[in-house]
């Protein structure tokens, strides 16, 4: 069984590290110090939601019902370009950062940004659900996928747990209003243009429909 759960973790682990929009927003919130812990906690449950629909063979809805596919990934590119425009708005105005107060009000509000950045990207669906889905299906027996879902998700959260909290440390770099700007303005980039990218891949999607 360790065998099992040391594959879905070193698969997790190819797939997690490349720079996406979700991560991006763990860094970000470590970085400001904006609920790191609960925005890697709504990450993980995430992943390790929709890595267990994959195991149990959900995979074949999105082959089976592409529109789906294509219905969240028009969501991810809106989400993904008014996201990015506010934090280029936040560059530009140069907003302090939170107190702690005003964070524990914003907690509701980081939790929805969190879920919106783990379930409105479809990249996370390929993954997590016909990626880590489809190599497990190799495995007979239920408790083998399982044991490979749970190595998956292990590594998630030693992932988003780790980006958020040690981007914490960072945090004194953030002091200065022209660099919290320039954190804001790039990251604003990064997620626009990563929705452009996510817009042409949608389009493919609607054409092959």
């Amino acid at each position: 069984m360790s065998s099992y759960f040391l594959q879905g973790f070193l698969l997790q682990g190819s797939l997690i590290f490349a720079l996406g929009a979700q991560n991006i927003f763990v860094l970000e919130s470590g970085l400001r110090k904006n609920n790191p812990a609960l925005v890697a906690l709504v990450c993980t449950l995430c992943d390790l939601f929709l890595i267990l629909l994959g195991v149990v063979g959900a995979a074949s809805i999105f082959i089976h019902f592409p529109i789906i596919k294509v219905i969240f990934g028009v969501l991810g590119v809106l989400f993904l370009l008014y996201y990015g425009v506010q934090k280029i708005r936040e560059g530009v105005v140069t907003l302090p950062l939170a107190t702690h107060a005003h964070r524990r009000a914003a907690n509701k509000i980081v939790m929805l940004q969190a879920l919106a950045f783990s379930l409105l990207n479809p990249h996370v669906y390929l993954d997590t659900v016909v990626l880590i889905g489809g190599v497990s299906a190799k495995f007979p027996e239920l408790s083998a996928r399982l044991v490979f879902a749970a190595g998956a998700s292990t590594f998630s959260a030693i992932w988003f747990f780790g980006l958020g909290l040690g981007a914490t440390k960072m945090r004194p770099l953030l002091q200065s209003a022209q660099r919290l700007r320039r954190v804001m303005i790039v990251a604003g980039v990064i997620l626009i243009l990563i929705g452009l990218q996510l817009a042409r891949e949608v389009w493919t999607w609607v054409l092959a429909l």
